[in-house]
């Protein structure tokens, strides 16, 4: 029975983060246990666990007597993860451009040109462009370093989510991933300043949103 009480409050959690996610549920929103029974069908009890894990990964925030407002991302945060991205992704990629190889290049030009040609649906997007950097942190070999990134990438998604959702249809064209050439480029000139500085550019293209 716990293992299935378990299992409904990790169901209620993804999905509930889903649409925060798709744009279902907005930054600000207020939602609140009963209607979470309403469309789940489930009890009270995975419900109520899943929205206080929500409000523990700082997804919701709980209003007493009210409900579970979704916090909304303020550009303050956005750039402090952006940062942290910089200063990770750069300092890995001192140590490791040296020993990037052929093939290693050839597998982050085909990641980037699926970038580019992935711009019909936003969630296509950002998962090319999330592959795009894990596989290049991932050249460093530090395990550690690449969880990081995929934590900061899993709460930027939210972030991106928010600022870019009304922006996107099937005119639109990103630029956030204009770059990714140009690094590639200079890695393989073993230009690391130029690999840094473009680095530094693509990320400051979230910025801009």
């Amino acid at each position: 029975m716990k293992k299935e009480k378990q299992s409904l409050k990790s169901i209620v959690y993804q999905e509930t983060l889903d649409g925060i996610i798709r744009g279902e549920y907005k930054a600000g929103q207020i939602i609140n246990e009963q209607e979470l029974v309403q469309k789940f069908g489930y009890s009270k009890s995975p419900i109520r666990e899943a929205l206080i894990a929500l409000c523990n990964d700082e997804i919701l925030r709980s209003i007493p007597r009210y409900g579970y407002e979704i916090i909304r991302f303020t550009n303050e945060e956005a750039n402090e993860i952006m940062d942290f991205r910089f200063i990770l992704e750069s300092s890995l990629l001192k140590e490791c451009y040296q020993n990037i190889t052929e093939p290693d290049l050839a597998k982050l030009y085909e990641l980037d040109e699926q970038c580019n040609q992935s711009v019909d649906t936003i969630w296509e997007h950002w998962e090319y462009n999330t592959t795009f950097h894990l596989t290049l942190v991932s050249l460093s070999k530090n395990k550690y370093a690449y969880r990081q990134l995929e934590k900061s990438m899993d709460i930027l998604k939210r972030a991106y989510a928010q600022f870019y959702w009304d922006k996107w249809d099937s005119h639109y064209n990103p630029s956030d991933m204009r770059y990714h050439a140009s690094i590639l480029s200079c890695i393989k000139e073993q230009d690391i300043e130029g690999a840094l500085n473009y680095l530094k550019l693509d990320l400051q293209d979230f910025r801009s949103i």
